[in-house]
């Protein structure tokens, strides 16, 4: 669920925020808390439920898969893929099928026409071959079945904390740049938030709609903030994009509260194929 906690289909420098780290749960368990009630949200709000079956793709964490399980239950089905399974591998005893899975590269599991729900939450962003993604997503629905596509616009609202008051909020504001500029450097559009209703009215979707949602000051907020600078910390210094004690203060600061801290806005956007 990510900023993903997913790492398909990523570029050539492989994904920026490896599942296999520590850090990972904690950002995934901070995404589920501040995401999962908007994605549920949109997954109720188009009526999925008992007997039906779903695919959530780039799953990361367990929290989207096993909310989807309770909708459609004994019924009906929820495959959840990866590149990296790591955190996904107790999912089997509650109703969902794990596989490793490229969502750019590899064919829709169990082949076209299957599901009624395909759900990617902040993966796209992250995936160079994202239009062939789409087009893989898109072909695996069935007729009238629904793709929910949620992704981060970082370029939208880039700031880490929007009212920035004193060196604290601009030493985070420029740690949060450097973040993005190791994203760009690794194939992410941090512009692509945007785009998703044009894309899913381009790959022949119908009402198609969006929102955006766009937290500020949450507890999950700062938790997000410590994993993701903790997870990336080599990397923002072997840039040259921040030290270690520039790293050790804004950790500081993160852990007692003086910042209001933002995520870049959540775009989600949602199309039905053609019956």
């Amino acid at each position: 669920m990510s900023e993903r906690h997913a790492g398909e289909g990523a570029g050539e420098s492989g994904y920026l925020l490896d599942n296999r780290q520590t850090e990972a749960g904690a950002r995934f368990a901070a995404l589920a808390e501040l995401f999962d009630p908007v994605t549920f949200r949109h997954v109720d709000r188009l009526g999925i439920g008992a007997g039906m079956r779903c695919w959530e793709v780039g799953a990361g964490g367990p929290s989207v898969p096993l909310g989807l399980a309770a909708r459609v239950g004994p019924g009906g089905a929820v495959v959840a893929t990866d590149i990296d399974v790591s955190w996904t591998g107790g999912l089997a005893g509650h109703g969902v099928r794990v596989l490793r899975h490229d969502v750019a590269a590899d064919e829709p599991p169990g082949g076209d026409g299957r599901f009624d729900l395909v759900h990617a939450r902040l993966v796209l962003v992250h995936v160079t071959g994202r239009a062939e993604a789409v087009r893989r997503m898109v072909r695996a629905l069935r007729p009238g079945g629904w793709l929910l596509l949620e992704d981060a616009d970082p370029a939208l609202q880039p700031l880490l904390c929007p009212e920035e008051t004193g060196p604290e909020q601009r030493l985070a504001n420029r740690l949060r740049a450097g973040f993005r500029t190791l994203m760009a450097g690794r194939g992410a559009d941090l512009s692509f938030g945007r785009t998703l209703p044009r894309v899913l009215r381009e790959a022949g979707l119908a009402e198609v709609g969006a929102d955006a949602y766009f937290p500020i000051t949450s507890p999950a907020c700062a938790a997000l903030e410590a994993a993701t600078v903790r997870q990336i910390r080599a990397r923002l210094v072997a840039a040259g994009l921040a030290t270690d004690a520039e790293i050790d203060a804004h950790l500081t600061h993160v852990a007692e509260g003086r910042l209001d801290l933002a995520t870049a806005p959540l775009i989600s956007a949602w199309g039905r194929r053609p019956v």
